[in-house]
C-alpha cells in the first residue's frame, strides 16, 4: 500500500465533497473512513482509478453520517449528487483547499491550525510547536475552528496571507526533517506565484528556493545535524540559490517589504558568502531588524541575538538575548553558543546538556548532546 498515493489524493477527494455541500468537519471525517478503508482493501484489490475510488467512498460515507442526523430527510437530497463511476478530474486541488480552509469565519491562526491538520497533514504536536503552545491548547484551537466552519459552504476563499502562512510552516516542518512535504510546499508556492501578483508570494518562494538549495549540506551520512558555518558549501544546489536570488531581487524592486522578502534576504546572505568568515553579519543584523519591527516575533529576536554575537562579538549577542523571556524554545541552546564563542567552554558546556532536554527532535538533541560532549572532553583531556 502506498500511503503517499493516498496523502497526495486526499486534498482532491476532499474539495470535492467540500464543493458538492458537505461541511468541512463531516468531510474530513467521511475522507478519512474511506482511507480507512482503501488501506484493508487496496492491497488485495487496487482500484483502476484510486482518486474516483476514494471519493465514491467517502461521499457515501458521509450520506450515511447526514441520515443518521436530525436535517436526514433535507440531506438525503443529495444522494442524486453522488459522483458517477468512472475517471475523476485529475486536476490538482490542494492550493484551491488551502485557500478554502482559510475561511473568512475563521481568525488567521485558527485557519492555518485547521488547515495544516486537514490537509497539510501535520500532527497536533507538530503544529503546537510551530506555534510554540502547549499541544492541548493547540487541539482546542482546532476543535473550536471544526465547530466554527460546520455546517459553514465554502464558498468564499480565505486571504493570501493566511495561505501563506500555511506554506511556510508546511515547509518548515519538510525542512526540518520530521515529514517530508518540503518539496511539496515548493509547488504549490510555484503555482500560487504563477497565478497571483503579489511581492510576499514571490518573497516567499525564494525564502524557500534558498533554504532548499542547503538541504543536502545540513546533515551528515549518519543522519545528525550539520551546522550552518560546518557545511559543505560545495553541497549547496546553485541552481536553486539563483533562481532564489532572482526572484527576490524582482520582489523587493517593488518596494513593498514584507516578512518572507526580509528573511529571503537574510537567507540570500548566507547563499552569498563562498566561506563562513565572509558573511555578511552586520548587513544581516539590519535585515533582523527590518524583520523585528514586521513582526515583533520573539523568534526573530532570538535569531537576531545570534547575528548581534557574530557582527558585534559573542558579548553584544549575550546582552540582546539577556532582553528575551528565559522559557523561548532554543534560547539555551543559543546561550551555550554564544557562551563557547566567549571562551566559556564550562558554562557552555552545562547549557548545552539542558538545551538537548529541551530539544523537539531527536537529531536536535543529538546534535547539543555532542556539543556538550565535546566542551567537557577538551575541558577535561
Amino acid at each position: 500500500m502506498d500511503e503517499a498515493l493516498l496523502r497526495s489524493l486526499t486534498p482532491g477527494v476532499l474539495t470535492v465533497l467540500v464543493r458538492r455541500g458537505a461541511d468541512f468537519a463531516a468531510a474530513e471525517d467521511a475522507v478519512q473512513e474511506a482511507l480507512v478503508e482503501a488501506l484493508r482493501g487496496w492491497p488485495a484489490d487496487p482500484p483502476r482509478d484510486p482518486k474516483g475510488w476514494l471519493v465514491t467512498v467517502a461521499w457515501r460515507k458521509f450520506l450515511d453520517a447526514t441520515r443518521a442526523d436530525t436535517a436526514r430527510r433535507r440531506r438525503e437530497d443529495r444522494a442524486d449528487e453522488e459522483p458517477p463511476p468512472g475517471p475523476a478530474p485529475a486536476a490538482d486541488d490542494t492550493l484551491q483547499l488551502y485557500f478554502l480552509c482559510a475561511h473568512p469565519s475563521l481568525t488567521p491562526s485558527s485557519a492555518v491550525a485547521l488547515t495544516l491538520r486537514a490537509v497539510g497533514g501535520l500532527t497536533t504536536r507538530q503544529i503546537a510547536r510551530a506555534y510554540l503552545v502547549p499541544e492541548a491548547t493547540m487541539a482546542q484551537r482546532i476543535s473550536r475552528a471544526k465547530r466554527t466552519v460546520s455546517g459553514v459552504r465554502f464558498d468564499r476563499p480565505g486571504d493570501v496571507a493566511t495561505v501563506l502562512r500555511v506554506l511556510y510552516l508546511v515547509f518548515n516542518e519538510g525542512y526540518s526533517g520530521d515529514v517530508d512535504l518540503a518539496a511539496e510546499a515548493i509547488r504549490l508556492t510555484r503555482q500560487l506565484a504563477a497565478s497571483i501578483d503579489h511581492p510576499e508570494v514571490t518573497g516567499l518562494l525564494a525564502l524557500m528556493l534558498l533554504h532548499h538549495a542547503r538541504r543536502a549540506a545540513r546533515t551528515a551520512p549518519d543522519g545528525s545535524l550539520v551546522p550552518l558555518a560546518e557545511q559543505d558549501r560545495g553541497r549547496w544546489d546553485t541552481r536553486l540559490i539563483a533562481e532564489g536570488v532572482g526572484i527576490l531581487q524582482t520582489a523587493l524592486a517593488r518596494d513593498r517589504l514584507g516578512e518572507f522578502q526580509a528573511q529571503a534576504a537574510i537567507a540570500a546572505l548566507h547563499a552569498d558568502a563562498p566561506t563562513v568568515e565572509e558573511t555578511d553579519w552586520v548587513q544581516i543584523v539590519e535585515w533582523y531588524d527590518e524583520l523585528a519591527e514586521l513582526t515583533d516575533s520573539p523568534v526573530v529576536r532570538l535569531n537576531r541575538a545570534v547575528a548581534v554575537g557574530e557582527a558585534d562579538g559573542p558579548r553584544a549577542g549575550l546582552a540582546a538575548l539577556a532582553e528575551l523571556d528565559a522559557a523561548l524554545p532554543r534560547r539555551t541552546a543559543v546561550a551555550a553558543y554564544l557562551h563557547e564563542r566567549d571562551g566559556d567552554p564550562q558554562t557552555a558546556a552545562r547549557l548545552y546538556a539542558e538545551a538537548a532536554h529541551q530539544a523537539t527532535t531527536l537529531a536536535e538533541r543529538d546534535h547539543l548532546t555532542r556539543r556538550a560532549a565535546r566542551l567537557n572532553a577538551h575541558r577535561n583531556g
